[in-house]
């Protein structure tokens, strides 16, 4: 017997009413209605996902370190194509030196951004990233790629026109 909202006591088993304080007879309890599937499936889950949560947290902790490396190219008017074609030959050989791209951009919808080529890079770390650009810009094979880019890109008082940024993961991103 249990006592239900409004202080009315209730079998526990038949969920009725009781009305004098007596225990459930051997047939109500044999007729209480068994937990539907869907609860004992709701059960399950939400006992399932706790720990799969709490594992994902210490993933993300002991994955701290990781850090997405975020390039904007900005090409001479007209020359986004050309540079787009360029890093699509150029990537097989990022790869061999670690650079893990995780995707390439080309924006399409503001012409403001026209001619511009953005990528993704995904480092283990800030010190892995330093060691795989150095790695991919001593290649000897790489060094045409860079030669190739130069005159693609924009360059205002002697820099090129490159937007660079680190940036960590959120604990609530999926992208760890």
């Amino acid at each position: 017997m249990s006592t239900s909202p409004g202080s009315r006591k209730v079998c526990a088993s038949t969920d009725t009413p009781c009305v004098a304080e007596r225990r459930c007879t051997a047939s109500e309890r044999e007729s209480a209605p068994l937990p539907s599937a869907r609860n004992c499936l709701f059960s399950f889950t939400a006992g399932s996902l706790l720990p799969v949560r709490l594992t994902r947290l210490n993933e993300a902790r002991a994955d701290s370190q990781r850090v997405f490396e975020l390039l904007i190219y900005h090409a001479v008017p007209g020359k986004g194509p050309a540079l787009e074609s360029l890093f699509r030959d150029a990537s097989k050989i990022m790869a061999k030196h670690g650079v893990d791209v995780v995707g390439y951009w080309v924006p399409n919808e503001d012409p403001a951004w026209n001619d511009t080529f953005v990528y993704l890079v995904a480092h283990a770390s800030r010190d892995e990233a330093t060691k795989n650009w150095r790695s991919l810009h001593a290649d000897t094979e790489f060094r045409p790629y860079i030669e190739s880019a130069k005159p693609l890109i924009q360059k205002p008082d002697e820099k090129y026109k490159v937007d660079e940024v680190y940036m960590r993961p959120t604990d609530f991103s999926a992208m760890r």
